[in-house]
């Protein structure tokens, strides 16, 4: 691969970037410049960077796959001029972005890392410039032969690089707020950086990068809770613009025994809803083969998400749906890792 040595610098919007309103107390956007302005160290890089700003800046809690087609549309345009690529975003969203972007970027051959911080990048204490300087350096790690050491889309937080799939924030407080609870980290920084190479991913050079910009969003997250009641789920599960759904089930995914919930679910997925079953749980898989409840559930045609994450499982349903028509195919592919997300046992 051929070197460009620069990477370019996305300023989406977030607490990085923002500063205090003098009149409410509240943290609101700023323009990038002001971010730029705190970052003396810019000058220390070896790495040439370039920055692009989104105008206007857009919160966290406002992300859409609208967005994320933009952030497609904006790399691929880029991809050849660039080593790779770091995106400064806000924290809330930010594990659904980069399980977005996953899918988004198929055979991805070039690091995209995205990073943020807990504390506005102008506080003293912030946690901000370790985060932004240190995936700048990783975004630029290459082997001598020109291939780059972490060709994914990455969350890298306070020393930690992970599966950007894998991920989910932990933690609204601490500096340490994300983790990937089902998946080794990528990269240990420390002193050093430590690369957990073996588990980062290889994609085929040979083939080009395809980009993705369109997303199908007619999909929902559903909890089970005990006390969920017929009426309400009959409701929402004969939507028909419904196209699939990610059930949060107990433990190792399993379900009231309930016929009326059998029923709805025998019902939703014969007309062609993909129903996705991953755990409440933070950490482990579903095994819909361990309980009486499990086969109930395989019957009804609701299909495992194994060790998913509700970001991961949620944005490949949307992936899936955006690129595919046929049912079938898509809750095949459902069952396979197509960019990392989820361990087949």
């Amino acid at each position: 691969m051929q070197r460009t040595n620069k990477v370019l610098l996305i300023y989406t919007g977030g607490t990085i970037g923002m500063g205090m309103n003098p009149k409410t107390g509240a943290l609101e956007p700023l323009d990038f410049n002001h971010l730029v302005e705190n970052l003396p160290e810019f000058e220390q890089i070896s790495t040439d960077i370039d920055t692009y700003q989104f105008v206007p800046v857009i919160d966290s809690s406002d992300m859409n796959p609208a967005f994320w087609g933009k952030l497609v549309s904006i790399i691929a345009t880029k991809y050849e001029k660039y080593d790779g690529f770091v995106i400064l975003h806000g924290t809330d969203t930010m594990s659904y972005t980069a399980s977005a972007l996953s899918y988004m970027f198929e055979n991805l051959t070039k690091p995209i890392i995205l990073t943020g911080s807990q504390l506005p990048i102008g506080q003293l204490r912030t946690d901000g410039k370790e985060n932004l300087m240190t995936s700048i350096e990783l975004a630029s790690s290459y082997y001598p032969n020109g291939r780059p050491i972490v060709p994914e889309v990455a969350i890298y937080f306070s020393g930690h690089l992970l599966r950007g799939n894998r991920s989910t924030k932990q933690n609204a407080e601490e500096f340490n707020a994300f983790n990937s609870f089902n998946y080794p980290h990528l990269c240990e920084a420390g002193v050093k950086f430590k690369f957990n190479t073996h588990n980062i991913l290889t994609p085929d050079y040979d083939l080009p990068m395809s980009p993705h910009t369109t997303l199908d969003n007619n999909v929902i997250i559903l909890s089970l809770f005990p006390g969920i009641k017929e009426g309400i789920f009959d409701h929402i599960l004969d939507l028909p613009c419904l196209h699939g759904i990610v059930m949060r089930s107990y433990g190792s995914g399993n379900a009231p025994q309930q016929p009326w919930l059998i029923k709805l679910f025998k019902k939703a997925t014969a007309r062609g809803v993909t129903i996705v079953n991953i755990s409440q749980c933070i950490s482990g898989q579903v095994e819909m083969s361990r309980y009486d409840t499990g086969y109930q559930l395989k019957d009804a045609g609701v299909i495992s998400g194994y060790d998913s994450t509700v970001e991961a499982a949620l944005t490949k349903l949307m992936f899936l749906y955006a690129t595919c028509t046929d049912t079938e195919t898509i809750r095949a592919y459902m069952n396979k890792s197509i960019a990392g997300e989820i361990t087949i046992p």
